[in-house]
């Protein structure tokens, strides 16, 4: 279930990626490139090494906002819905991206907690190790993409790739099941889009009708329904019945 308000684990886990690959101690100047066995076997990286990768990491956070969250369905039913009010550039496209980003911040609150909870804040303490960290980091990840990820888009990619290996959702490879989750999300966007436009299509046939009917055909139907398709928008309380839609769409358990 979606928290009742703003959590601030969710803040720290944004905070916390700029200092992922920090340890807990602060220490002055870049020690040597080198990786340390830990004494058990594993491999213990230098500050260095893990400072080259959070900074690969980081330039891949625009890519993985947007194929492994909420983001995509958000923001092409905003901009679906835009079209069909027939509003042009209104709302502009920063506004739409930025209560896309926001939703799905609030949408992602659970799954970002359970990431800091279970990888950051061990990791962070030194409890866990950085390789532990990224297997405990993807687990909620994983679990939230296959909630929202249909099981023929999964098959479709497993037979693409001829991958005969997998018989439960937790074997299914994360390359597979990104392509997959976001073949679903743009299906369900456009399902949800397609809803929201039958009725201000239907008030678009009618005001079409009416000025065909009096003669007025060089008189454009669009000015004319902009105002009531405005006004039915504005009656039902449409902002709000869109982003309750769009946060209960999610299946998040």
């Amino acid at each position: 279930m979606l928290p009742k308000k703003p959590t601030q684990k969710v803040v720290l886990f944004v905070l916390s990626l700029l200092f992922f690959a920090l340890p807990v101690e602060a220490q002055t100047g870049l020690p040597v490139v080198n990786m340390i066995d830990d004494g058990s076997g594993g491999t213990k990286y230098s500050l260095t090494l893990q400072l080259l990768a959070l900074m690969s990491v980081l330039t891949l956070l625009p890519s993985l906002l947007l194929m492994m969250t909420s983001f995509v369905r958000i923001i092409i039913v905003f901009s679906l819905l835009r079209q069909a009010l027939g509003t042009a550039q209104t709302p502009p496209n920063q506004v739409l991206v930025g209560l896309a980003l926001f939703l799905s911040l609030f949408i992602m609150a659970p799954v970002l907690s359970s990431v800091y909870d279970d990888a950051i804040t061990p990791y962070l303490e030194e409890k866990i190790t950085f390789e532990s960290a990224l297997v405990a980091a993807e687990s909620p990840i994983r679990t939230f993409m296959l909630n929202q990820t249909r099981e023929t888009d999964i098959a479709m990619f497993l037979e693409i790739s001829n991958n005969t290996e997998v018989k439960e959702p937790a074997d299914v490879p994360f390359l597979t099941l990104v392509p997959a989750f976001m073949t679903s999300e743009l299906k369900s966007a456009f399902s949800i889009g397609f809803l929201i436009y039958i009725p201000f299509v239907v008030i678009d046939l009618v005001v079409a009708s009416v000025l065909m009917s009096m003669g007025m055909m060089m008189l454009s139907p669009m000015m004319i329904s902009m105002p009531f398709k405005l006004m039915l928008f504005v009656l039902v309380d449409g902002w709000t019945l869109i982003m309750g839609s769009l946060t209960s769409s999610f299946a998040l358990s």
